[in-house]
């Protein structure tokens, strides 16, 4: 683990997560954000970030894809909390090139398709999302898939260069469903109708019961191939 990342595990030990929050957003003063993708775990951090005014920039990545019930959560968010939750979006040129040579479906004909659609999507904005920021706050927890068990609460993303923190990391799904029902969070009513895990619309399904909660992202691929690029998984933990 790099001296950073070191540094604010011993910060945040033993602290809830609203109280690690508090303590980050003083470190790193103006330099912290927060990527909401208002899934659960997302809905629950926006709340207490939301709740609690701390100075933690909250923003979100509009891939043109989303589910309709996606932008009602994100719009019944802003209006419940009275903040201001920035979107970014893709480039267009490379945005127009892929549609334009590959149309709007390339990405169910191979991996590499799929990882140059989610690359200008997702990753690219989130590039510029998280430039100039020192750590990034996630809604990542250890039991969303096999990979994630392998991350810490902590890490470095050795990427973007700055520290990750994922507050609720050690969370159990019914803690946080139990948490969104406590406040009355709002939520995105898939998570009603079997989607754990939300993307964009063309690339997420409801899952079936026994499945891995990503099951339902790309589903026609290989299952251990489940992330975008957003999260690789970290390797400098010990």
């Amino acid at each position: 683990m790099s001296t950073q990342a070191e540094e604010i595990k011993q910060l945040t030990a033993g602290l809830d997560p609203v109280a690690a929050l508090t303590k980050l957003a003083e470190h790193f003063s103006g330099e912290i954000v927060f990527s909401s993708s208002f899934g659960w775990e997302d809905q629950v951090i926006t709340h207490m970030i939301f709740t609690n005014n701390l100075p933690i920039k909250v923003f979100t990545l509009e891939t043109g894809r989303i589910f309709p019930e996606t932008y009602y959560v994100w719009n019944r968010t802003m209006e419940m909390y009275g903040n201001v939750i920035h979107a970014y979006y893709p480039k267009n040129e490379p945005l127009e090139k892929m549609l334009n040579e590959k149309g709007p479906s390339s990405f169910y004909e191979s991996v590499e398709n799929r990882k140059e659609c989610c690359g200008i999507r997702k990753v690219e904005p989130l590039n510029r999302a998280l430039a100039g920021n020192k750590c990034w706050i996630t809604g990542i927890r250890a039991e969303q898939s096999v990979n994630r068990h392998d991350m810490h609460n902590v890490e470095w993303d050795e990427a973007h260069n700055l520290v990750k923190f994922h507050p609720i990391f050690d969370w159990t799904l019914d803690q946080v469903k139990e948490y969104i029902k406590k406040y009355n969070v709002p939520y995105n009513t898939l998570h009603d109708r079997g989607f754990p895990s939300i993307g964009c619309q063309p690339c997420t399904r409801a899952i079936r019961e026994g499945e891995d909660f990503r099951a339902g992202r790309w589903w026609w691929e290989d299952q251990s191939k489940k992330e975008c690029g957003l999260h690789e998984l970290i390797i400098d933990n010990k």
